[in-house]
């Protein structure tokens, strides 16, 4: 990989990052790729539900490469009588992975307001039980405002009510040693690719006689991302999301995993020997692994009934749905498998 690809895919990355996306609340950032896009000569276009869709190449065999930009997130659910907020997760956010983290709640006019999810009664001085308390967002953590509230009618004096969407702070940042440390490295990472790989090919540095869409999904943390708006003469399909690391698993940070299975079953067994293939032909650090707990925007599409051929790929990270964990390598490795398998 070119040292100017990989530059503008770190950068992509970072700023992908910092646009808050919980699902539902993804205008901002499907306005970002589609301005992103245009800017380097291509037709975008945007789903009635917020997806971003774009043609890169033209020709026969269509194949659509897909990523998900929602993350995970909450929602205010209520307000307490001391001003405090208890919230409902977007997605598969844990409240034992968010707890002294601090965030951002946004109301319907457009306002901000930082905050901390904490245990009820954290001080440890004054309570000797916080080990033992299990974590829940229902009963036990509560989000504390950074504003002088004290009552419930104080919160509300705010703006703020039932249904805002509360934006975890991603804290991102690269090591010395290249390992990348954010929260929504899924699937921001592989987005990155995804834009990564649309400037190879309008630079001329990446050639393909197949035609190639690329699609920025929303609502993959819920369960529909991809559910919709495939174009007819797609024939097959990749999810580029992230590739799990952890106990049983062969794959690491840096490398590229390739799934053979997920909890909906096998992926198309040509395309993941297609896929095994292109990496040991082009030399690539890659994995091929069974995810236990796992379901992609592809498998979504199958069960909507589109008639195509399925594959999943992505760099390795570890601590999913927490605090993550990649590396620069990995996301190379990721470009490159597209970069060879679209050769």
């Amino acid at each position: 990989m070119k040292k100017e690809f990989e530059k503008y895919m770190l950068n992509q990355l970072e700023t992908l990052i910092n646009i808050p996306s919980p699902t539902g609340y993804t205008k901002e950032v499907s306005d970002y790729l589609v301005k992103e896009l245009e800017s380097m000569g291509y037709e975008p276009y945007t789903l009635n539900k917020g997806g971003v869709i774009c043609q890169l190449t033209e020709g026969d065999n269509a194949l659509m490469l897909a990523a998900h930009v929602d993350t995970l997130g909450a929602m205010v659910k209520t307000i307490k009588s001391n001003g405090a907020i208890i919230v409902t997760p977007l997605g598969g956010l844990n409240a034992c992975n968010v707890e002294t983290e601090t965030v951002s709640v946004i109301t319907r006019n457009g306002k901000k307001y930082e905050g901390t999810f904490q245990l009820e009664n954290a001080s440890s001085h004054v309570n000797k039980g916080l080990g033992d308390i299990v974590r829940t967002f229902d009963s036990t953590l509560e989000l504390l405002l950074d504003e002088r509230v004290y009552s419930k009618e104080d919160t509300k004096k705010l703006g703020i009510e039932t249904g805002d969407v509360v934006a975890v702070n991603p804290r991102f940042t690269i090591t010395e040693s290249g390992f990348i440390k954010s929260r929504f490295l899924d699937d921001k990472a592989s987005a990155s690719i995804l834009l990564t790989i649309a400037k190879a090919i309008k630079a001329g540095e990446l050639k393909t006689s197949r035609k190639v869409y690329i699609n920025f999904t929303v609502y993959e943390e819920v369960g529909h991302g991809a559910a919709a708006g495939i174009p007819n003469d797609v024939r097959d399909m990749i999810s580029v999301d992230m590739g799990c690391v952890g106990n049983g698993l062969n794959c690491t940070e840096t490398q590229v995993s390739i799934c053979a299975k997920d909890s909906s079953g096998p992926y198309n067994y040509d395309i993941v020997s297609d896929l095994v293939s292109t990496a040991k032909e082009a030399g690539l650090n890659y994995a091929v692994d069974i995810y236990p707990f796992y379901g992609s925007d592809v498998d979504v599409s199958l069960k909507a009934g589109y008639d195509i051929r399925h594959g999943l790929i992505g760099p390795g990270v570890y601590a999913s749905h927490g605090y993550e964990r990649s590396h620069i390598d990995g996301l190379i490795n990721t470009y490159e498998l597209l970069y060879f398998y679209l050769k």
